[in-house]
């Protein structure tokens, strides 16, 4: 089986703030040649594209006031595309024993966010305490990464079920988690917003987490800020996937509700759908063919064959029996 992600971004002021401090990011990663001079029938400086390295999004919801919030996720946006493009060793065909390595950058990459904002925090008086969560979605086909620091979330949408992937790094959270308070109590305490894991904020110290799992033809990710989970309970987000709705629609139709509801927060999201080939064709093709700076036409990145996966879950806690499939 073949398939394609289609996939969109959206991040609103919401109906109270008077400014936006999230920040969100979609990328590919390719691996690319510029060929300078040959005897093949190529055009000098013509660049080549080969298969992709990978997908990235990930989406940060800065604290700490307006100042010093927006510019600590637009920080930590910043850090980890430098990271990646500078510092990641890149897999172009990740294998099993190179799983472990992979996930290590994944957390260095949050380890050089929270060296950018804590740098800054110290140099600026007014941004002493400015901070930022940051969750960010690595797909290299079949597989999902998933590093988080924070509150914001990582949804996975399988057979018209919402799974929260992440788990919030609230007190609020904490304290149920250890059976001090009931569950049901985390939402509205008064530690519900509390965050005791965060790039930046107080300490040197945060703890990644890392998420790992394998995607199916007919999944779909959910990446989001709480402007989003605060007004919008997991049934009627799930409900608007039902919907048919491609990336874009559904992302402008989860901002819209969120904001109908209140708009009390920033909210952002970003949608990624996996298709079936068949019903995406045209636009994979389209896809498929890179173009120079020269505006000449080269040999394209092929299509991903999509074998069917096996049910894989790592996380911590209890996740991987109720997350199980």
């Amino acid at each position: 089986m073949q398939g394609k992600m289609d996939c969109y971004g959206l991040s609103d002021q919401g109906r109270v703030r008077k400014a936006n401090e999230d920040q969100f990011l979609i990328a590919d990663l390719n691996k690319s040649m510029r060929v300078h001079q040959t005897s093949l029938q190529i055009d000098d400086e013509t660049r080549l594209f080969g298969g992709s390295q990978g997908k990235i999004l990930l989406v940060a919801d800065g604290v700490g006031g307006h100042a010093g919030g927006e510019r600590a996720s637009t920080l930590a946006v910043d850090a980890v595309a430098h990271y990646l493009l500078n510092n990641m060793r890149w897999f172009f065909r990740l294998q099993e024993d190179s799983q472990d390595d992979f996930l290590d950058d994944l957390k260095s990459a949050i380890d050089q966010c929270q060296s950018r904002v804590a740098t800054e925090a110290e140099n600026t008086l007014a941004r002493k305490k400015m901070g930022t969560t940051v969750t960010m979605a690595y797909v290299v086909w079949p597989r999902l990464y998933v590093v988080h620091v924070g509150d914001s979330r990582c949804y996975l949408l399988r057979d018209s079920e919402l799974r929260q992937i992440t788990e919030d790094h609230t007190v609020g959270q904490r304290l149920a988690d250890e059976g001090a308070i009931a569950p049901e109590r985390v939402e509205g305490s008064q530690w519900s917003n509390v965050l005791w894991n965060v790039v930046g904020g107080d300490t040197d110290e945060i703890v990644p987490e890392v998420y790992k799992a394998e995607l199916q033809i007919g999944d779909a990710l959910l990446l989001c800020t709480d402007g989003l989970n605060e007004h919008l309970p997991d049934g009627q987000i799930s409900q608007t996937f039902d919907a048919d709705l491609d990336a874009e629609g559904i992302c402008r139709a989860l901002v819209g509700a969120a904001n109908d509801a209140g708009g009390s927060d920033n909210v952002t999201v970003v949608v990624a759908r996996f298709h079936e080939w068949e019903k995406h064709q045209e636009t994979f093709e389209a896809e498929a063919t890179a173009r120079t700076d020269n505006g000449t036409e080269v040999a394209t990145t092929a299509v991903t064959e999509v074998p069917k996966p096996a049910s894989v879950w790592e996380g911590p806690g209890n996740k991987p029996d109720s997350m199980s499939y």
